[in-house]
């Protein structure tokens, strides 16, 4: 996908990128090329699979969310910034939080957002088991995301606590979800989640499917989770 492909098929959903926005696009796709270099951020560095399998893999999410209002978003496991960033791009209102475990990307974060002249997004070091207990960031964010991070039923573990009664965990998923999704019922509701939608697709030019799974927040999760960190990912809900 070119940067003209990028554009029209955009528009086609409904957004039309500015000048500045395609510049910022720009921006990235060169920083990430020239960290990618020095640490691994990405297995993808031709131009044409990063606009379409991060950039446009990420704004796929505006098709089954509304990110048109101020809300506020946390990113967990956001790797090089995917796919909160790009949405923060197209949608500069939104306020973005990412943790992720690895402090080497939330310094090529804050250089990134630094160079693209982000504000309104804040980068943390940390484990989502730890973040999730901590009580400035429980329970205070419309949206937790996720992008191909872990299953359901850690994942759910790891995100559902972050989310405020009455906002959303969305999931970004490949193909086949329907076997995970069963396994991970228990632990979703275990953490106050109730399923809103699971929707399928595929992503253009390629046709590979994705699945976006939203999750409604409907009940405080309980004081004992998350567990300790590395717990969910070894001792499931399941």
């Amino acid at each position: 996908m070119d940067e003209n492909k990028f554009v029209t098929m955009l528009e086609d959903e409904g957004i039309t990128l500015t000048e500045q926005q395609l510049a910022q696009f720009r921006s990235y796709y060169d920083i990430l090329v020239e960290w990618n270099e020095k640490m691994n951020l990405t297995g993808l560095t031709a131009k044409e699979d990063v606009y379409l399998k991060h950039f446009y893999d990420s704004i796929t999410a505006a098709s089954y969310y509304d990110f048109t209002t101020p809300i506020s978003i946390c990113d967990v496991g956001a790797g090089a910034g995917f796919p909160s960033l790009p949405l923060k791009i197209v949608y500069p209102h939104i306020k973005v939080t990412i943790v992720d475990s690895l402090k080497k990307r939330i310094t090529f974060l804050n250089h990134l957002a630094d160079q693209l002249g982000l504000s309104g997004v804040a980068f943390y070091h940390d484990r989502a088991e730890n973040f999730g207990k901590d009580s400035k960031f429980r329970e205070s964010f419309d949206l937790v995301i996720a992008r191909a991070v872990a299953r359901t039923s850690v994942l759910s573990e790891l995100c559902l606590p972050l989310v405020k009664v009455g906002g959303h965990f969305m999931m970004m998923k490949g193909s086949n979800y329907h076997e995970e999704q069963q396994a991970g019922e228990l632990a979703l509701k275990t953490m106050g989640g109730e399923w809103h939608s699971v929707s399928e697709f595929n992503l253009p030019i390629e046709e590979s499917e994705r699945t976006i799974v939203l999750v409604d927040k409907k009940r405080k999760t309980s004081g004992k989770y998350p567990r300790k960190a590395g717990l969910p990912n070894k001792e499931p809900i399941e």
